[in-house]
């Protein structure tokens, strides 16, 4: 039994300025460390884009002080130019954007559905299924980069030219080999898998009683929802097939067919021009950047929601 001498002395409350000035100092701090986390992220970018701006010369000599950051000495676009002089990059940026973008909306399209199939439709072999495409994962894409060109050469097609149709076999040197292998991809599958998951299936309970059929809920119920999961995919999707340089280099041997980053090894041919290969650089970044603000409010709920069921 406690005493009165033993009773604990009561705790005298923080004065009212005080308890209103911390949260506005955790605020403070908090902003100081996202601008500082701005700033360091941010330095390679801005070096390279006022790299892009200033001759060689200059580059190496402001590397040793903050106007390496600046635009300051001899400022202009002739960098710019040079890059569409010294490469076909106007060429090589059509090609990245179509197949990046011929990736992405048709890759949304088939690993949504696939998913789709996966976690909303009851059949016998899902599991092993998803199972077996969760497995490819730990296969590096080096691995079967040989057998995959080999398969490719011995791929038909029917071309359409002068009102007719003609049979032809082997993919490589277009477009759609560059395309169709990454149209499906299991990490894509497996993240709408995840997110359908998380869909309550009375919805498609529902849907059915009103007579919707699979395609129906698909398109209607579960792919507006899945908003996030779409910003997400889409990215992942995009970063790999913009940044394509390997498949290309081994596929394509026409000019007018390769993407942007078969075109940085240009540069490296003769008189390496590092004022045109920033320019070069800031122009191929421009897209990837553009990308991931457009769909970043999506991408960080995706992330949250994520953590939240995990």
């Amino acid at each position: 039994m406690t005493t009165l001498d033993q009773a604990p002395a009561p705790t005298r409350a923080a004065p009212a300025t005080e308890r209103t000035r911390r949260p506005g100092l955790r605020r403070a701090g908090g902003y100081l460390v996202r601008i500082l986390l701005v700033v360091f992220f941010a330095f390679p970018l801005v070096f390279m884009f006022m790299s892009s701006l200033k001759p060689d010369d200059p580059i190496f000599a402001d590397l040793s002080s903050i106007k390496a950051f600046l635009p300051v000495g001899d400022i202009s676009l002739s960098n710019y130019t040079g890059v569409f002089e010294t490469v076909p990059a106007a060429r090589f940026l059509v090609n990245s954007i179509a197949i990046t973008a011929v990736t992405v909306l048709v890759g949304l399209f088939v690993n949504s559905l696939a998913a789709f199939a996966l976690s909303r439709m009851t059949w016998r072999g899902s599991t092993v299924v998803l199972a077996a495409i969760i497995a490819t994962l730990v296969v590096p894409f080096e691995t079967f980069a040989l057998p995959l060109v080999w398969w490719v050469n011995k791929l038909p097609w029917v071309l359409f030219q002068d009102g007719q149709f003609f049979y032809s076999t082997g993919w490589l040197d277009t477009y759609r080999v560059q395309i169709f292998p990454f149209l499906a991809n299991a990490f894509s599958i497996y993240l709408f898998y995840s997110y359908f998951q998380s869909i309550p299936k009375t919805l498609d309970e529902a849907a059915r009683v009103d007579g919707a059929g699979w395609f129906r809920i698909y398109r209607s119920v579960v792919m507006p929802l899945a908003g996030p999961a779409i910003a997400t995919v889409a990215i992942l999707t995009f970063l790999p097939a913009w940044n394509s340089y390997l498949w290309p280099l081994m596929v394509v041997q026409t000019e007018n067919l390769r993407p942007v980053m078969v075109g940085v090894s240009y540069f490296m041919q003769q008189n390496v021009l590092w004022g045109q290969i920033m320019a070069y650089s800031t122009l191929i970044t421009i897209p990837v950047l553009v990308m991931f603000l457009a769909l970043q409010r999506q991408f960080i709920r995706s992330i949250a929601s994520a953590g939240v069921k995990g």
